[in-house]
């Protein structure tokens, strides 16, 4: 342990100076004197016995179900036959690969992605953008606009599944009264609406989200930049672009690399609303792979659809974060 001159107490002389004194402290002994005394050095094995029970939590917990889950990926495991469990590599990959269920599933889940995503980023950033404004009521608002990004997928769903439903659905209701409709319509068992209705409820629980992200950042503007750009003369959409949408470029890449790892692993919503149909109209990756799995009770297929879009999350989300690199935000 390193000391810095021994000095009365009263006069505390020989204390030390520059940007490290306050990671020194102050030592007395039993005479009265007091020294100026350097810090401990970091104690590693500390530090790791201390973390021991959140590092054997993540292991049993997320690395092990990892691990598993990807070798069973690689064997042929039904459970309608488990006694043909043998390891055959890459070929559930290939298989899949190669069906034009995958392939048609992808298009679905690329549509059902772009859509909500659009929707839901757009509209969000409209309210955050209202919410900036000062008028009568705007925290009360603030507060309500919390709510559908408290409940539940799965309530969600079960929301939009009586305003949606074609008998006595409260949008019917309202589209029939305006005279918009001549008479109900049931719109998720429709080809031609049941995916924009999925859309549309899936954006509705994650506008709220992407509002209170972006107001966050549209608070750190300094005002003092738009002053400057009225001075001259810049109009509303002038100051839009050149001042607030590359400020929010930032937020809004993170949150389109949030939206996106949910859009791709949406299965709640598909659950209750269509469980895929009509037809296979609104068969997106994760659906299937809850089918293959559970209703044809083949894990090691299941989990080779896991995987799958596991790997295209990371893909995208590396793309974003690539982005964001380049524009310098997540540099060192």
């Amino acid at each position: 342990m390193a000391v810095k001159g021994d000095f009365p107490s009263a006069a505390f002389a020989g204390s030390p100076a520059g940007p490290q004194k306050a990671a020194w402290r102050l030592s007395q002994d039993g005479l009265g004197r007091g020294r100026w005394v350097a810090p401990r050095e970091p104690q590693p094995f500390l530090f790791f016995v201390l973390n021991t029970p959140a590092i054997l939590l993540l292991l049993v917990f997320v690395l092990y179900p990892i691990i598993y889950s990807f070798l069973l990926s690689l064997h042929q495991y039904n459970l309608r036959q488990p006694a043909r469990f043998r390891f055959i590599g890459l070929d559930n990959y290939i298989s899949i690969l190669g069906s034009e269920q995958f392939w048609r599933a992808a298009q679905t889940t690329a549509l059902f992605s772009l859509g909500s995503i659009t929707l839901t980023i757009v509209l969000g950033t409209l309210l955050a953008l209202l919410l900036n404004e000062v008028f009568p009521g705007r925290a009360l608002l603030r507060a309500i606009i919390l709510i559908p990004w408290a409940v539940p997928p799965v309530v969600n769903g079960l929301i939009w599944q009586w305003l949606l439903d074609g008998r006595y659905g409260l949008i019917n209701a309202v589209l029939v009264g305006a005279g918009v409709l001549d008479e109900y319509r049931s719109w998720l068992t429709d080809v031609n609406t049941a995916m924009p209705a999925l859309i549309v409820a899936q954006a509705w629980n994650h506008i709220p989200f992407v509002s209170l992200v972006v107001l966050a950042a549209l608070q750190t503007i300094p005002e003092e930049l738009y002053e400057a750009a009225r001075m001259d003369g810049a109009n509303v959409l002038q100051r839009f672009k050149a001042i607030t949408l590359p400020w929010l470029s930032h937020s809004l890449l993170l949150v389109l690399i949030t939206q996106t790892m949910v859009a791709l692993r949406t299965f709640d919503i598909i659950y209750v609303l269509t469980g895929g149909g009509p037809g296979d109209s609104t068969t997106v990756l994760a659906w299937l792979t809850y089918v293959t799995t559970f209703n044809f009770a083949d894990f090691g297929r299941g989990n080779a659809y896991a995987y799958l879009i596991a790997l295209t999350t990371l893909a995208l989300s590396i793309i974003y974060i690539r982005l964001l690199w380049k524009r310098g935000e997540l540099a060192r």
